[in-house]
């Protein structure tokens, strides 16, 4: 694979481990992040520093952007110092942030006027994921912007597929989410269940998560629950962020989706404890507080 220069937006919790592997198969990076320090390990590989996106930009084939929220990727790519005003023709942009698809949309419009192309390319797999370059890629946007980006995308996943044309991708991802929402009450419930009934809850989880009741989430979040590591593999704030986002879509839709919101008010009541930057296994804690 011929070697492309690469804008990297975003070093935190998984965007450090997907540009790490961008790094190692020899792509030049020019990365931003609101924190720099966050980005020194990729700095010390070899990777350039930029003081704003658009200056990351100018440099780049590809862009690449994974920040917290819709707002910030509206200003990544919409502020004075951000991609679209500085951005190369031709270039790629990828936001494989977890946003809305309207937004995608607009970016992709966009794009277009400044002769370049657009992807949103949300991912699934957490932190896990993230750093064993085994995530989902959920895609929208055109096919060409597709085939030129997904030699890139095989280096950080394994699951990897173009739903549709520009916020599909982000569709996608949504749908992810509203399956994860009722999944983390579900094996928060059964574990509360177990407790209470006077059993070992790790015992009765290696018992359940091999048979139909597992899920990734059980099965790899549950553990961490159970020994107090509530560390973010993917933050309470950025799913209540998520499932927000997943609710408007639906009530744009006319659809009702009470599992999700049944999850959103639990993290709410997570959010209000002081635990927006914990992992979302922190739900655990208020099941655990009542139980």
């Amino acid at each position: 694979m011929s070697s492309h220069s690469i804008a990297f937006i975003g070093t935190g919790v998984m965007g450090r481990s997907m540009a790490g592997h961008l790094q190692k198969a020899g792509h030049p990076l020019h990365v931003h992040n609101r924190t720099k320090a966050k980005s020194q390990a990729l700095l010390d590989a070899g990777a350039t520093w930029h003081d704003t996106p658009g200056s990351a930009a100018a440099q780049a084939d590809f862009v690449i952007t994974i920040v917290g929220f819709p707002r910030d990727v509206e200003e990544t790519y919409f502020g004075p110092q951000g991609v679209i005003a500085h951005a190369r023709p031709d270039s790629v942009f990828i936001d494989m942030t977890t946003s809305s698809p309207a937004l995608a949309r607009r970016i992709a419009e966009a794009s277009m006027a400044k002769r370049c192309a657009a992807l949103d390319a949300p991912v699934s797999g957490g932190d896990v994921g993230a750093r064993e370059a085994r995530l989902v890629i959920m895609v929208g946007g055109a096919e060409t912007a597709f085939a030129r980006a997904r030699p890139l995308f095989e280096l950080m996943g394994k699951n990897i597929a173009l739903h549709g044309g520009a916020g599909a991708g982000q569709h996608c991802k949504l749908a992810n989410q509203v399956a994860i929402a009722s999944s983390m009450m579900a094996w928060c419930e059964a574990l509360t269940y177990a407790k209470s009934a006077g059993l070992d809850p790790t015992r009765v989880l290696e018992s359940i998560g091999g048979g139909a009741a597992g899920s990734v989430a059980m099965n790899i979040l549950g553990p961490r629950a159970l020994k107090g590591d509530f560390a973010p593999g993917f933050y309470v704030k950025h799913f209540i962020k998520d499932m927000k986002l997943a609710l408007e879509s639906a009530a744009e839709m006319k659809l009702d989706l009470p599992g999700l919101a049944q999850a959103k008010k639990l993290y709410d009541q997570v959010s209000a404890k002081g635990w927006d930057d914990c992992g979302t296994q922190a739900l655990w804690r208020l099941y655990a507080e009542r139980g």
